[in-house]
């Protein structure tokens, strides 16, 4: 049964009517993920939850195991991944407590963070012009409308590097980019589903106008709390919609995503390499 991953705060697993049925503590070729992956199940679908910071909130942005938590995901069978995650918005129209799927990323980290399980031996390039999956990020898109919810299609993500949030200039600065809401997480969960080949769209709450804005000079982490937890029950009713018309088939290009990107010759790919990644790379290299 393929399931579908869910990526975001420690509780959301908790939610009404899903049933849990395991938590899983999964190995991978590169470490642990945050936290144990919580399998749950809602009219016949299987979920996965995975709380991105661990639970009770414990690992920063900077210090997350993206790579870990993408491959757990991948080896326990999920297809597609649904990432949750607070954002500051860098626009008038995008309000806190409205919901931004963004379809585009920036990234500001400078690479502090692994974002690739193609290197140490083997060379590829994913075709990454269109990050996120526009199926998922529609099904998801549709089921906020049939609830009512203020929802906006489409989008760039600013990913920073952080813990700290944007100096006033900083946030001036992306504004002047035309950027449209700014984050610490998504970029390298984005690409390391797309060499996964698991589709990937990121739900993102707006809790704040990051420090641009005349009435959110500053942003505090009190700020963004509140706002998320305000929002908390439409984004599980959100969940419980999009998991209900999600389509058992896949049709987007994410799963083939691997298909003209390894570059590097089969012969030359070092043993242990093709060993970690064969549940990525399998179907591409054979035995």
């Amino acid at each position: 049964m393929a399931r579908i991953g869910i990526i975001g705060g420690s509780g959301l697993y908790k939610i009404e009517g899903i049933k849990k049925l395991a938590e899983k503590r999964v190995s991978t070729p590169f470490g642990y993920p945050s936290d144990k992956i919580v399998i749950g199940e809602f009219n016949g679908v299987e979920i996965a939850f995975l709380p991105r910071h661990g639970i009770g909130h414990k690992v920063n942005p900077s210090q997350i195991n993206y790579r870990a938590n993408i491959f757990a995901m991948k080896k326990i069978g999920v297809e597609r991944i649904i990432s949750l995650s607070a954002c500051g918005s860098l626009k008038e129209e995008l309000k806190p407590m409205d919901f931004v799927l963004p379809d585009q990323f920036v990234d500001r980290t400078n690479q502090a963070r692994k974002m690739t399980f193609l290197s140490d031996g083997i060379v590829g390039h994913i075709s990454f012009a269109y990050p996120t999956c526009l199926d998922l990020s529609k099904t998801i898109y549709n089921s906020a409308k049939s609830l009512g919810l203020n929802i906006h299609l489409g989008g760039t993500y600013l990913n920073m590097e952080g813990p700290a949030f944007s100096t006033k200039a900083e946030s001036k600065l992306y504004r002047s980019w035309g950027m449209d809401v700014i984050g610490m997480t998504n970029m390298a969960e984005a690409r390391l589903a797309r060499e996964a080949e698991i589709c990937y769209s990121t739900l993102t709450a707006v809790t704040d106008y990051d420090c641009w804005h005349e009435s959110h000079d500053s942003v505090t982490g009190d700020m963004i709390i509140e706002y998320f937890n305000k929002n908390i029950e439409n984004t599980k009713k959100l969940i419980k919609e999009t998991i209900s018309k999600v389509s058992l088939q896949r049709t987007c290009p994410c799963k083939d995503a691997l298909k003209y990107a390894l570059f590097t010759s089969k012969d030359v790919i070092p043993k242990k390499v093709k060993k970690d990644l064969g549940i990525i790379l399998g179907k591409y290299l054979g035995k």
